[in-house]
């Protein structure tokens, strides 16, 4: 196992890659400087999965568990899992994308017109003109930054304060990113499904797609991921999501992102075939002067070769990037524990799968 980030090791790999797609993911990996760093590819359902990192293993038994092994917490990664269920959800007609969020939950008083207006399309694209956490978290999160003040936060604290928030625009005309949009899926889910969203998670989603080291919630301290602050020194805390597990709270082995990224790949080869395929549909343009495409919950770009859909996510100690290219059957999944903020591993990541996607010659291609 590599304790460096400039020489990995390959823990996972499949020969009939081509060795130029394994020489880049190394290549890749080498730039990351994190304490733990996990890339993974696969092409056409072949895979390589490489590990590296600064942290020293400990020489006390028992061994540390592996890189690839453990379970990470994978950020805003987690709102593509909950939009995944809501098409599904809407696919077993158990709710409809286009249903008001107050049809969801009606026993809620919400004073403000606009807030009456949106829908659960509008929470998962982010454009329901809600602002990207809560007012009342604010305070807490500039006063003291390595304490997660979600634990604290139930759904009736999300629910009453959303019914006291006014839209900042008219539902649907804007994109703004929005945790606490898509914090709000959850307890509509829930409501029109009378089950709760860790149940539905892992029985609609999870289970069918056979993640099995992937859960809602946090993970078993033995085989979770552990990032640190600034100082490379200090753990990083637990990351306990409350009621934004579903924007924020899944955690994942690196295994389970790409078999997920896989199964948007070949979205007929698993049994949530029309919800992974409805996912993918570009839904709006966003970002400045609208030259951004946004899926249902997937960033969605263009290359020279068809376009890629992407997600990342950031906690206060870990860093996670899943992205798939479906004309080359790529998908890349990278997951690091960090030291502070400062992490190269979204844009290398990115940079990798884009570079893969414009490559055609290697596809199909044997050592």
């Amino acid at each position: 196992m590599s304790t460096h980030a400039r020489t990995p090791a390959t823990t996972a790999a499949d020969d009939r890659l081509p060795i130029s797609v394994t020489n880049r993911v190394a290549d890749a990996l080498a730039v990351i400087e994190a304490p733990d760093v996990v890339l993974a590819v696969s092409r056409r359902g072949r895979r390589t999965m490489m590990t590296a990192g600064t942290r020293t293993p400990p020489t006390t038994t028992p061994p540390r568990t592996p890189r690839d092994e453990l379970r990470y917490e994978i950020g805003s990664l987690t709102k593509t899992f909950t939009v995944l269920l809501l098409a599904d959800l809407a696919r077993a007609g158990v709710l409809s994308l286009d249903d008001p969020l107050a049809a969801q939950l009606p026993a809620l008083p919400l004073p403000h017109p606009d807030s009456r207006r949106i829908t659960l399309r509008h929470l998962a694209t982010h454009t329901a003109g809600l602002p990207r956490i809560p007012g009342d978290l604010l305070p807490g999160a500039l006063l003291h930054p390595y304490t997660s003040g979600y634990a604290r936060y139930d759904t009736e604290r999300l629910l009453r304060t959303f019914a006291r928030t006014r839209p900042r625009h008219r539902p649907g005309t804007r994109w703004h990113y929005s945790n606490f949009g898509v914090a709000l899926l959850a307890p509509a889910m829930a409501r029109a499904s009378g089950t709760d969203y860790p149940t539905l998670l892992t029985t609609r989603v999870l289970r069918p797609l056979g993640l099995t080291g992937t859960t809602p919630g946090p993970a078993h301290t033995t085989v979770s991921a552990i990032g640190h602050r600034k100082d490379g020194r200090t753990p990083a805390p637990a990351m306990d999501m409350g009621a934004f597990i579903g924007c924020a709270g899944v955690h994942s082995t690196p295994g389970d992102l790409l078999t997920y990224a896989e199964a948007h790949l070949t979205p007929e080869a698993t049994p949530l075939s029309l919800p992974l395929r409805d996912v993918q549909i570009p839904q709006l343009r966003c970002g400045r002067r609208h030259r951004e495409t946004h899926t249902l919950t997937w960033y969605h770009h263009p290359t020279p070769n068809g376009p890629l859909l992407f997600h990342s996510g950031a906690t206060f100690g870990q860093q996670t990037f899943l992205g798939f290219h479906p004309p080359t059957g790529t998908a890349v999944a990278a997951v690091a524990t960090r030291r502070g903020h400062n992490c190269t591993l979204v844009p290398t990541a990115y940079d990798l799968l884009y570079s893969l996607a414009c490559d055609v010659e290697d596809v199909g291609r044997t050592r």
